[in-house]
């Protein structure tokens, strides 16, 4: 909705890269221009904010997408990191997505930064609560910026069925923070399992993190014959990495099993 309201034929959208695909989809199905910003290995994937400034002041963009944290990276900017991004970008909307911010360690609000008029912030309650299938999120901006994507917003774009079980899920007392606990002990026995394997995880604050492998194909499809799907981050233009969500502990074993099972630990660098 944010690309068809508001961008259009040779309109410019800066996109960090690498992170989540859908944003240039929806740029390009806009028929706006797209310019990347690239994080490097260097810097664990994290955005060089002096850069990101820079590339504001001399293009200009329409929009910004700011993945916090960002997918596939797990890296976070600080509150202050996207101020100066805001501050610079008034002729620009920015687009944060704070999808993954529920599992996020140290996570600060953003809500109070609404009011600069420049800023729409996008979440989901799918990540939240797991419901997956019924794709539920929402949208939190200035009044103006709701005003103009309900005139792009389709009809019915929420069922019936996921509007009952967001509100099931909202009355769920503690389930976030129940789940956070468990995310937190199975992210740190994966970590310190895999930094044994010589596959460390490169630093994140969110619930996934990268994993040099290698060929991140080739690990994904030696770990298919055990019954167990990871994520080759190929699509991300990242193909010698895969991505780690921990799931319940006996899963973390498990694929902990697979990895010596098959012997992948070995291709990575």
């Amino acid at each position: 909705m944010v690309a068809i309201a508001y961008f259009g034929p040779r309109d410019l959208v800066l996109i960090p890269h690498p992170t989540y695909g859908e944003y240039e989809i929806a740029c390009r199905l806009a028929d706006a221009d797209v310019l990347k910003q690239l994080m490097r290995k260097e810097t664990n994937f994290h955005l060089d904010i002096a850069e990101t400034v820079d590339l504001i002041r001399k293009h200009q963009p329409k929009g910004i997408f700011l993945c916090n944290p960002n997918n596939p990276t797990g890296q976070y900017l600080a509150k202050e990191e996207v101020k100066q991004i805001l501050s610079v970008s008034k002729d620009g909307l920015v687009i944060l997505d704070e999808a993954y911010i529920a599992f996020t360690e140290n996570a600060w609000t953003s809500l109070d930064l609404v009011n600069r008029g420049n800023l729409l912030i996008v979440r989901s309650m799918t990540k939240d609560y797991a419901l997956a299938g019924l794709r539920l999120g929402y949208a939190i901006a200035a009044a103006p910026i709701i005003s103009v994507l309900k005139r792009v917003r389709p009809p019915w774009n929420v069922s019936a069925v996921a509007q009952e079980a967001g509100i099931a899920a909202l009355n769920a007392d503690g389930y976030i923070e129940e789940c956070g606990n468990k995310i937190q002990e199975a992210k740190s026995f994966l970590a310190k399992e895999l930094t044994h394997l010589g596959l460390s995880p490169l630093p994140s604050q969110t619930n996934f993190f990268l994993v040099e492998v290698g060929n991140g194909a080739e690990f994904r499809q030696a770990l298919l014959k055990s019954g167990i799907l990871v994520r080759d981050c190929a699509s991300f233009g990242l193909p010698n990495y895969i991505r780690l969500a921990p799931r319940t502990l006996p899963e973390c074993h498990r694929l902990i099993a697979a990895i010596k099972d098959t012997g992948v630990c070995s291709r990575g660098s």
